[in-house]
């Protein structure tokens, strides 16, 4: 089942009173996520590091929660900003991914990558190469950029979205040695079949929305592409796998026991990372 169909029979099923708020304040507001994760293998020179993951905001539309997410990173600062696919549902509004984005940077470095969304708009990777230059923020597709710091580095690797696209990890990997990786991919199911390296990794992925509405005990919507995963923090066997709920909305303008978050995930070094189910 769809997700927009899945939603609407669920909505439909609520009372006046659930609904009003599934589909104002909840729907707008964003709330802040703290992780700290421990990456076996992270070099000494990064512990600390924030990043904050951006992901499914679905512009045009989600203007208030948009808005909300801006603020949120206009206060934290993070120091590097990851953009994980569904920012933009058509091509015709990229000067709105462009504005967003613009202001969605960290203090240190941004990237980006596809997500399902942009393709289905057409949005297609030169278009938001284009675009997200005009922004300020490195786009990744299918390759890899290095954030260095202290002689150390740490490989920032953006695979193209797996609904829609091709990801081709070995390609992303081309000239890479054994560095500590973060994986930007949109959809997390990809996250299981991700190569091993010799220094754990993290991998952020989106697509899920969490859910978006839910009714406990009812199980949450799982979409193509999911896998297993549905929000918070797995183990996977490349390291450890982090899946946002996302800023935004997509089908139904609609959120119900799923809010919206902007994790901010700060790297440490050394240890095992713990599995959290749904945290």
């Amino acid at each position: 089942m769809s997700r927009r169909r899945w939603i609407a029979l669920v909505a439909g099923a609520a009372g006046a009173g659930i609904a009003g708020d599934a589909f104002g304040p909840a729907a707008n507001e964003v709330k802040l996520s703290r992780i700290d994760l421990l990456l076996p293998g992270l070099p000494e020179a990064f512990d600390g590091l924030r990043i904050a993951q951006v992901t499914d905001v679905h512009l045009p539309a989600n203007h208030e929660a948009a808005a909300r997410a801006l603020e949120l990173l206009a206060a934290e600062r993070p120091d590097v900003v990851v953009h994980t696919g569904d920012l933009l549902e058509r091509s015709t509004a990229a000067d709105a991914l462009v504005e967003f984005a613009r202001q969605a940077r960290g203090t240190l470095a941004t990237f980006a990558t596809m997500g399902n969304w942009e393709w289905w708009g057409g949005v297609v990777p030169a278009l938001a190469r284009e675009a997200y230059g005009a922004a300020g923020v490195q786009f990744l597709h299918n390759e890899h950029a290095c954030l260095e710091r202290d002689g150390a580095r740490l490989a920032v690797v953006g695979l193209d979205d797996p609904v829609r696209g091709r990801p081709d990890p070995a390609r992303a990997l081309e000239g890479l040695d054994d560095a500590t990786r973060l994986w930007l991919v949109h959809a997390p199911g990809l996250a299981s079949g991700l190569p091993v390296a010799r220094r754990a990794s993290l991998v952020l992925a989106g697509h899920t929305h969490g859910g978006q509405i839910r009714f406990p005990p009812l199980p949450p919507l799982r979409i193509r592409g999911s896998g297993p995963f549905i929000a918070g923090r797995y183990p996977v066997a490349a390291g450890t796998l982090y899946v946002s709920r996302g800023v935004g909305t997509s089908g139904i303008r609609a959120r119900l026991n799923c809010p919206a978050e902007l994790p901010i995930l700060v790297l440490r070094s050394g240890g095992a990372s713990p599995h959290v189910p749904g945290q």
